[in-house]
């Protein structure tokens, strides 16, 4: 069974620098294009079997440097920040506009709603 394709997509752009060309092809001809490891044993011209080392191989230094660094689940971590931030101060926003529509509190949230979705882009 195949591990989640956006966790893969994500080890594969934070540490798919560190791959060998082989490796990296393959990884991304069956988690990314989903290509059966018959399909891609074919388009390579080399065994089922070999394909499948390649691949596990791959997955396992790809965990491994996630485990050891951990910026996949930084990069998860920040986003849901950011996406609560977001809500946040849109709520502050919506109320404040309701009620008293104070311009330094609409500034103000203006600027943590830019900031907070500024995070996505790190």
């Amino acid at each position: 069974m195949k591990d989640n394709p956006v966790t893969m997509a994500l080890l594969l752009d934070f540490y798919g620098g560190s791959l060998t060309e082989k490796q990296r092809d393959y990884f991304e001809q069956y988690h990314c294009a989903d290509l059966s490891l018959s399909e891609i044993s074919e388009n390579e011209g080399i065994t089922r079997q070999g394909v499948r080392d390649v691949i596990s191989r791959t997955e396992a230094i790809l965990k491994e440097m996630e485990l050891n660094l951990g910026l996949v689940d930084k990069h998860k971590k920040l986003y849901e920040i950011s996406e609560k931030l977001v809500a946040a101060v849109t709520e502050i926003y919506e109320v404040n506009s309701k009620r008293n529509n104070n311009a330094v509190i609409n500034q103000r949230a203006e600027e943590i709603l830019e900031l907070a979705q500024s995070l996505n882009d790190i």
